[in-house]
């Protein structure tokens, strides 16, 4: 009975790795969400350029994270079959990054029970950057937003240290979704 109850709590503690290791995996996925004017169809617009958008929305555009951003929004464009038109183009495209410092608390129980039967918990703040990448659509004759997309998620020492990639990613999923339902 003694190696059933071991066996059983075994079980349950790789179960819960297990468990934990998906949920990690899962975080390197950034959040997707996509907005989308209904009136209007996204495949009638055949070219774009970029923009640039409002210094004042705190985001990153200049230097060289904002060129690995325009670049790599330009290559999930054309895969989207948009021809790139600097002189008259159908869209407008506005990609921005923007990072910030968060905080995050997360409570553990130490195995000790406190009063009142209560159990005890140990309180850990974890401090981490959230990225944040934000590409918007804009008819160039209407001057009207036609398209949103952001991607989020947790920047781990991997995104810091390959930015390039991170930001493919991101841009890789958030297109994903764009193309499920206009251009394939």
């Amino acid at each position: 009975m003694t190696n059933l109850c071991i066996n059983r709590r075994r079980a349950g503690a790789a179960a819960l790795a297990a468990l934990l290791a998906v949920m990690v995996g899962c975080a390197a996925t950034p959040d997707v969400r996509q907005d989308q004017d209904p009136s209007v169809d996204l495949r009638a617009y055949r070219t774009f350029s970029f923009v640039e958008f409002e210094a004042d929305r705190g985001a990153s555009y200049a230097g060289l994270i904002g060129a690995r951003l325009k670049a790599a929004t330009r290559t999930q464009m054309e895969r989207q079959r948009y021809v790139y038109d600097e002189a008259q183009p159908d869209l407008l495209v506005r990609p921005y990054l923007v990072v910030q410092e968060r905080q995050e608390l997360r409570s553990s129980p130490t195995g000790r029970v406190a009063r009142r039967g209560w159990s005890a918990y140990d309180i850990e703040t974890v401090d981490y950057r959230q990225g944040t990448i934000v590409v918007d659509l804009i008819d160039r004759r209407r001057g009207a937003l036609v398209w949103h997309g952001v991607a989020e998620g947790r920047l781990d020492a991997r995104a810091m240290d390959q930015p390039n990639q991170a930001i493919e990613l991101a841009l890789s999923e958030l297109f994903a979704r764009f193309a499920d339902g206009h251009r394939l």
